[in-house]
């Protein structure tokens, strides 16, 4: 026979009810968190929806189904961190702890069905944001773009992208296709010299030229409105060229947002940009933080830990409970610090996204060591 203080946990039974406590405490809070937050979020945003003539209701329900995904990817780790607390606090109050302590059972054998139940919740929550939350993210995103008018089909898609050619600016409200092949929807070409506006070009499309050594020699717009500023009169035009010097990269990999692409797909977008010439420090940092972030979840038992443990007497309890709240939000506070540096270029990407969780796991591990162990 294994000593009990050797096995990864001594009981089947008593790891199963730690873990399904666990587990319906921290599904309660996030129920609960959810709709108090949702419903914050829809009435902050419902005056904007119904702006758009033709909403109603059911843009309303649109955008919860958009945005809960979001919510609920935002609130898991505080869940987790809030159900492990109260099952723990729960635990300590009755001397089930006590007991446990009592027959054997060490600090880290408590707390392993609890790790092992997150670690189930980490790899959902990854699950979960590949396939759901960066759709959704897409989704609402250009929506929004469009003032919640009529939701862009093609998810994937760019829109409302700005591209500057010297002094000129060119916007299109969709971007098609890639390298040559690209078709733009919805152009709009600000001709200006020395930082004036002189002409405002318009057309329902534009396509890539290609030159005689197959590159790309400008862009082609058919059927043209010309505004003139200067004159303030309006002339239709046939054909306008523009923008010699821009690269279809310029418009597709223009606006790359790692919250509303999957691992692979923010990967394939990182090295096109490598390709380009383009600095990716801060999609590199999002791509590991789509790693580390779920993660978290298996922290939270650990630096909630020391609400289980010590006498439930004389506020004790309370204070260790306290202790176990501060040490959770500061990851937090830590990890979004550490990924605002590395989008600015202060941190490498890497260290970025893995430093706050693997410094708190030593935190952690030292505060139930020296405490408890």
């Amino acid at each position: 026979m294994t000593p009990q203080e050797f096995r990864f946990w001594p009981s089947r039974t008593l790891a199963w009810y730690m873990a399904r406590t666990f587990l319906v405490r921290s599904a309660a809070v996030l129920a609960a968190l959810l709709i108090v937050l949702l419903t914050l979020d829809l009435l902050g945003e419902s005056g904007d929806i119904l702006a758009y003539p033709g909403n109603g209701e059911a843009q309303l329900w649109h955008y919860a189904a958009l945005r809960g995904p979001q919510i609920i990817a935002f609130l898991l780790p505080f869940s987790v961190l809030l159900g492990t607390l109260i099952t723990l606090v729960t635990l300590n109050q009755n001397s089930e702890v006590i007991a446990m302590k009592a027959g054997g059972v060490s600090a880290h054998q408590i707390l392993a069905p609890l790790v092992l139940a997150s670690l189930g919740i980490a790899a959902l929550s990854f699950t979960f944001n590949e396939r759901v939350v960066t759709r959704s993210t897409a989704t609402l995103n250009a929506w929004q773009d469009v003032d919640y008018g009529k939701v862009p089909v093609s998810r994937g898609t760019p829109t409302n992208i700005w591209v500057r050619d010297g002094d000129d600016i060119v916007h299109a409200d969709q971007v098609i296709g890639k390298g040559s092949g690209v078709h733009l929807t919805g152009v709009t070409v600000y001709d200006r010299d020395g930082g004036e506006l002189h002409h405002i070009f318009t057309a329902p499309s534009a396509r890539a030229k290609i030159g005689p050594d197959g590159a790309i020699a400008g862009w082609t717009a058919p059927d043209v409105t010309m505004f003139d500023v200067v004159s303030g009169t309006e002339s239709k035009m046939p054909q306008y060229m523009f923008g010699a010097h821009i690269t279809p990269d310029q418009f597709t990999l223009a606006d790359v947002n790692a919250d509303e692409h999957s691992l692979s797909e923010l990967g394939a977008a990182v090295n096109d940009l490598k390709s380009a010439g383009r600095p990716t420090g801060p999609l590199e940092t999002g791509w590991w933080h789509k790693i580390s972030g779920p993660l978290s979840s298996v922290l939270m038992p650990l630096l909630a830990g020391v609400a289980a443990f010590g006498l439930a007497r004389s506020g004790a309890l309370f204070l260790r409970a306290v202790i176990g709240m501060a040490l959770g939000f500061t990851y937090f506070v830590a990890d979004n610090f550490a990924v605002a540096m590395g989008n600015l270029g202060a941190y490498p990407p890497f260290l970025a996204a893995w430093a706050p969780f693997l410094l708190f796991l030593l935190i952690g591990e030292t505060v139930l060591i020296r405490t408890e162990e």
